[in-house]
């Protein structure tokens, strides 16, 4: 069960391990584009290339759809960023149990979004746990983790790639001994849970009073998707990537205080911000190096006013 590109990986390593994978079942297509096209999810393609029956219930808990997965009797069920709550008549099936494959060092980060937390919180390291799943939200005990360094270079699309790859090998590595009943699963310690809920539109607003490292980490963390932005002559700004320095401006936070094609430096609650990729309002994504070019902005401006 899995849907996005992060699940991909995981389906992969079950069918190149010579499991009898017996069927997936992931999201129904949707539209996608400008153009609104119905798009399969990438958990789907992959499936048929395999020659992988594919199951894309609605909703999961619908008589129809829960008896149409119980009829395939798995011995283990394997989630990956599938996206429904499963019931719990699918959660008692198999007599191996249901394992999720999660991205975050569980008991942080339980959620829809933990890359992009994980990233925006300024975390040094990351990684994924495999873990079995109960009704409540990834909370199960822990199999396996395995955690990776976040370098200065990653943002979301690096590490999704990373922690997709990397669960997809623990998952490899557990399987045998899970299914000889030979793993001792971990309880989550509550007390140190957060959480990771799904990005909202307010979450990719800079706030310019806050830190110059705290607003590199929400860019970070927001690209490649869905991309931080601020306002510039009250028009959507969106900023894809930026670095912090503790340079301090004599200036009111959001003021452009420098711009050149190294970088537009913007003054903050703390140090000053280097914006080094932007797109404006109607524009593509492009290099500070172009946007300036064309000297549209001027130091003393002030960004962030709506």
């Amino acid at each position: 069960m899995g849907t996005p590109d992060f699940a991909v990986p995981s389906l992969r390593a079950l069918v190149e391990e010579g499991y009898d994978v017996v069927g997936v079942v992931t999201q129904p297509d949707r539209p996608k584009g400008r153009k609104r096209e119905l798009t399969p999810p990438p958990v789907k393609v992959a499936a048929q290339q395999f020659g992988i029956p594919v199951y894309q219930p609605e909703k999961l808990r619908d008589p129809a759809a829960l008896e149409e997965v119980l009829s395939l009797e798995p011995d283990l069920i394997v989630t990956a960023a599938y996206g429904q709550i499963l019931p719990e008549r699918i959660l008692q099936a198999p007599r191996h149990g249901c394992i999720n494959v999660h991205a975050s060092l569980l008991p942080k980060y339980r959620g829809g979004a933990p890359i992009h937390w994980a990233l925006i919180n300024g975390e040094k390291e990351t990684g994924v746990t495999i873990m079995y799943m109960v009704k409540a939200l990834d909370a199960g005990d822990m199999i396996a983790k395995r955690a990776i360094p976040v370098t200065p270079e990653d943002h979301v699309g690096t590490m999704h790639d990373k922690l997709s790859r990397l669960g997809a090998d623990l998952l490899k590595e557990i399987l045998p001994a899970l299914l000889r009943g030979q793993v001792e699963a971990e309880p989550q310690e509550e007390s140190e849970a957060t959480f990771a809920p799904n990005i909202k539109r307010e979450d990719e607003r800079i706030d310019w009073n806050r830190s110059a490292e705290a607003l590199a980490c929400q860019v970070r963390g927001l690209c490649p998707w869905p991309v931080a932005f601020t306002t510039w002559k009250g028009k959507p700004f969106k900023i894809w990537w930026a670095i912090a320095t503790d340079e301090r401006a004599d200036a009111a936070p959001g003021t452009v205080t420098k711009l050149d094609e190294q970088g537009i430096v913007v003054a903050t609650g703390e140090g000053s911000l280097i914006l080094k990729e932007v797109q404006p309002a109607g524009k593509k994504r492009m290099p500070v190096s172009e946007f300036v070019r064309g000297r549209q902005m001027e130091a003393g401006e002030r960004l962030g006013d709506a």
